[in-house]
């Protein structure tokens, strides 16, 4: 059935490619007006007809191509640009963003002048060349003359009875600017833009599934965008900055498409953004009311106490942080239990917490300092940056829910972190239960927490340990409270059988944790070690379920030192499993294709593989993901020696449009292989795995 399956593919691929003769996108050049007048600007469009499933691309494509037309115009005559529509996300079958862009039925609007001396009572003839990129799952460039004649006439145009309205309501729904927004720019370092829009005279903001795209490229348009309201009616998004942008952007340009539209009545679908980047680093007393200053300079001493005041107040709000309510919910534990020791007591566990999150975050000080110190670029929450962290705090979480769930048991008296440490000693416990709430809570920047850490990071040493500390000591305000005034301690329940059951509810954030947690990881490593991380947390929670099986209360010591020896086996073998490793570098060194190339290598004697690909061509990222990131195929390109040439047809190329039109081809990709004695070349499917390859390249004959 394979071969069949191959035969298939081969030949649905071909039947796509020689459709590209029909019109997989119809153009045609219509007007908004019936006639002309003499100087006067009228508007015309390109009207695109998209066939079910196909594509084309907006200004800044992605991906893609953008429209163009080429215009051809009696004298005197002036041509505008392309005026943009709101666009659209482009995803393939597999949901994975392609580009910017447009499906259906499309009008592009453009303004066009005639010359004031165009008598009436004539015709004029209006002529482009338009050019578009076309997609589903194969990709061609598309293109046609479009052509319009219209009557010169006196007086007031009528509009076209057909294409005048909608025309018009295109016109009128153009992203623009909206003065009823108020919307801001800043830098998060070098590899986020956070973008904030808020109601004129205040107001929560009502618009839905927001989504940001740059004119420019600046802003990654294949990387997900969460807007999230900043608690003060606004929505703000940290947008990721696309490597291939412009590195010395200072504005960021773009429009931001919202499905409810951004006026009442529901209309403007995209909002024009055309704003400065600021550089979101305090100075001065301006940092305590919301003002920024120049990157780098250092405060004055009020300065300093408002940025203390503000870190103070950020660590406060980080107990209202998703990321650390679960170690909220593990230390109520604690305190519950407690309310029914003395007083003295549980003042000593809520100051062993505290010095527990203030020590960690001296630790944390102390690292940065020493990193920046020696020349890295580290920004709060790198940690994040890191896949192997990722996974080990993504196991440790989910070692927390299966106690809480009652898999095994640490003791009531561990339900913090701490596991037998916390058995012996509960103040151990409280402290390694301050050292976990600074782990979980470091990643999360809090709306007054990300200006203080900005001027933390740009101050001196001991200024930075002052803003590290008052961050630390407003996360553990709250527990020092709670144990510090007894009146305040004793309006908590009272230990009871309700305990069990809201230990097992607590389990449920600190699984979705876990989700949030693996949701990162997914961004920074290939799918195979995305999966290999899902299948080590579940040998790590088989051995979880094993420790707390064979070590449950009563069991035998034979059977006890079973469970802990099968467990711990278990758990190191899903760590091991799961464990995120750098690929294994076998890297190809592609050289352009030309026939006088392919002509030399082969002379030579040596396989040739050639790859005509594009930019814009998703099934071509997609078939490099799936065949050049197998180590098979790297190993065996390299032991073979197999030369490796590639025709890039992201541009126009005659040279490669002659190659793939002999062999009746119309569209990329397009794979060969030359083999040694073979006067043809072995020809690949459009859609390519490692096996596919390795057996073209293997052939003898």
């Amino acid at each position: 059935m394979k071969p069949f399956r191959i035969a298939l593919l081969w030949a649905v691929g071909l039947g796509l490619a020689a459709a590209g003769a029909r019109a997989q996108v119809q153009a045609s050049l219509v007007s908004a007006d019936a006639s002309v007048q003499p100087g006067r600007p009228f508007t015309v469009a390109l009207h695109l007809v998209h066939q079910p499933h196909w594509h084309t691309y907006w200004l800044n494509p992605g991906t893609g191509l953008v429209t163009s037309l080429t215009w051809k115009l009696p004298p005197g005559w002036k041509a505008g640009d392309i005026q943009w529509p709101a666009p659209s996300v482009l995803t393939d079958k597999d949901h994975n963003v392609v580009g910017n862009g447009y499906d259906g039925d499309l009008l592009l609007p453009v303004t066009l002048t005639p010359p004031a001396d165009l008598p009436a009572g004539t015709a004029v003839d209006l002529s482009a060349r338009a050019q578009w990129l076309m997609c589903q799952d194969v990709c061609m460039p598309g293109n046609a003359t479009v052509s319009l004649r219209l009557p010169v006439a006196a007086g007031t145009p009528a509009a076209d009875p057909a294409w005048g309205a909608p025309i018009r309501a295109v016109v009128a729904g153009l992203p623009a600017p909206d003065a009823g927004w108020l919307v801001a720019a800043q830098r998060i370092g070098k590899t986020a833009i956070r973008l904030t829009i808020s109601r004129e005279g205040g107001g929560a903001a009502t618009p839905a599934n927001l989504h940001f795209f740059s004119d420019d490229n600046l802003v990654a348009y294949d990387q997900p965008q969460a807007f999230a309201r900043d608690g003060q009616g606004g929505l703000t998004a940290d947008l990721a900055v696309s490597p291939d942008g412009p590195a010395d952007a200072t504005a960021l340009h773009g429009v931001l498409t919202a499905d409810r539209g951004w006026r009442s009545d529901g209309s403007l679908a995209g909002l024009r953004i055309d704003v400065p980047l600021e550089t979101a680093v305090p100075a001065g007393p301006t940092a305590a009311a919301g003002g920024l200053a120049a990157p780098g300079a250092p405060p004055a001493a009020s300065g300093l106490v408002a940025t203390l005041a503000l870190a103070f107040l950020g660590g406060l709000i980080l107990n209202l942080m998703p990321c650390v309510f679960p170690v909220i919910g593990i230390k109520i534990l604690g305190f519950v239990k407690q309310s029914g020791s003395e007083r003295g007591k549980v003042v000593a566990h809520g100051l062993i917490f505290s010095a527990g999150v203030i020590l960690s975050f001296w630790v944390l000080a102390a690292i940065l300092a020493v990193l920046r110190r020696g020349g890295a670029q580290l920004g709060w929450g790198f940690q994040l940056q890191s896949p192997v962290f990722i996974f080990c705090l993504a196991a440790a979480m989910l070692i927390f829910g299966l106690n809480l769930s009652g898999v095994f048991e640490f003791g009531l008296a561990a339900t913090g972190v701490g596991g037998a440490l916390q058995t012996k000693s509960g103040y151990s416990g409280s402290f390694f239960t301050g050292v976990l709430a600074t782990m979980v809570a470091t990643p999360c920047s809090a709306p007054f927490l990300a200006p203080a850490l900005g001027a933390a990071l740009a101050l001196s040493s001991a200024e930075s340990f002052l803003v590290f500390t008052a961050i630390a000591v407003g996360l553990c305000t709250p527990y020092l409270l709670l144990s510090i005034f007894p009146g305040a301690v004793k309006v908590l329940p009272r230990p009871g059988a309700w305990m069990e059951t809201f230990k097992q509810l607590m389990a449920f954030p600190l699984y979705a944790t876990v989700g949030y947690l693996l949701w990162v990881l997914a961004g920074q490593v290939q799918d195979s070690a995305l999966l290999d991380a899902f299948f080590g947390l579940v040998v790590v929670a088989l051995g979880i379920w094993v420790y707390g099986r064979w070590r449950a209360p009563g069991a035998s010591a034979g059977r006890a030192r079973f469970g802990l020896v099968m467990g711990l086996a278990l758990i190191a073998g899903g760590v091991w499993t799961g464990w995120p490793r750098p690929p294994e570098a076998l890297d190809i060194v592609w050289a352009k294709w030309s026939p006088e190339a392919v002509a030399q290598l082969r002379a030579d004697g040596r396989i040739v593989y050639v790859d005509f690909t594009a930019r814009w061509c998703a099934t071509c990222q997609a078939n490099k993901k799936v065949v050049f990131h197998s180590t098979e195929v790297l190993r065996t390109f390299r032991d073979k020696h197999i030369a490796t040439l590639r025709g890039d047809w992201t541009n126009q190329d005659p040279q490669i449009t002659a190659e793939l039109a002999k062999y009746h081809l119309s569209a990329v990709p397009f794979n060969q292989v030359w083999l040694p004695g073979q006067t043809d070349p072995v020809l690949l499917p459009q859609l390519l795995s490692p096996g596919i390859v390795l057996g073209a390249v293997n052939r003898t004959n």
